[in-house]
């Protein structure tokens, strides 16, 4: 029997629209992508950026800035030379943290019930996200 091409996926996401979070894991900034080429293209691993857009059902984010790939647009009556694109493409939520702009650290996220809503608590700094 074959292995389904799907990967685990979280019951439930650590991060929501809106979050700023920093990348932990990945290609790391100070290493090229491939130094045979010359070019200085670089990693995602330490960048920070907001949470555009989330997909509960597949386990990923978008986030600001990270994991941005070019795609081409063929030309068209209102575009007659075409462009290249620059579009941010979507991570695994897994490798994020969400990050505390009062510490300047990345955080994990503790629940507590206040005034009966239950709210997301910064552990390093105890501030409510």
């Amino acid at each position: 029997m074959a292995k389904p091409k799907t990967k685990s996926i979280p019951n439930k996401l650590h991060v929501k629209t809106g979050d700023t979070v920093i990348v932990i894991s990945g290609r790391s900034k100070d290493l090229p992508r491939n130094d045979k080429a010359g070019q200085d293209q670089t990693g995602d691993k330490g960048k920070i950026g907001k949470v555009l857009k989330v997909y509960p059902r597949t386990g990923k984010i978008v986030v600001e800035g990270v994991n941005i790939q070019k795609r081409h647009i063929k030309p068209n009556a209102m575009n007659p030379q075409g462009e290249v694109v620059e579009k941010e493409m979507p991570i695994f939520s897994s490798k994020v943290m969400l990050w505390d702009e009062k510490a300047k650290k990345r955080t994990r996220v503790r629940y507590e019930i206040r005034d009966n809503k239950k709210v997301r608590i910064s552990v390093v700094s105890g501030n409510e996200i």
